[in-house]
């Protein structure tokens, strides 16, 4: 397997994870046996919510990814040629750590929603 098939792999890896457990909740949820007064759309909200949660952490996580993949590295070789940059460097992959937070925090507000 090439290098650029194994790079899109890996990419797109934890997107399809993300949708495979949403689209699982999804059913599980639709299947889910409801009280008598409830009508069937609040379960396929539900499903839709679920959805919305794997597409969040999904896209954030491949995001995340590219980010500190470019940052991480040429943090690490400026690091290689002045070791006083640490903290300059830290911040920057940082921030691209960030968004893989921001990804799990709407996904875990998606999620307590329903």
């Amino acid at each position: 397997m090439s290098k650029r098939r194994l790079y899109i792999l890996f990419l797109l890896l934890p997107l399809f994870t993300g949708l495979f457990a949403a689209a699982t909740v999804s059913v599980l949820a639709a299947m889910s046996p409801r009280p008598a007064g409830e009508e069937a759309p609040a379960a396929i909200d539900a499903g839709m919510l679920a959805l919305g949660a794997g597409i969040a952490i999904g896209g954030a996580g491949i995001g995340a990814g590219i980010g500190i993949a470019g940052s991480g590295s040429a943090a690490i070789s400026v690091l290689a040629e002045k070791p006083e940059a640490f903290f300059k460097a830290f911040i920057i992959v940082t921030l691209a750590e960030a968004v893989a937070i921001y990804g799990l925090i709407i996904a875990l507000l998606l999620w307590i929603k329903f």
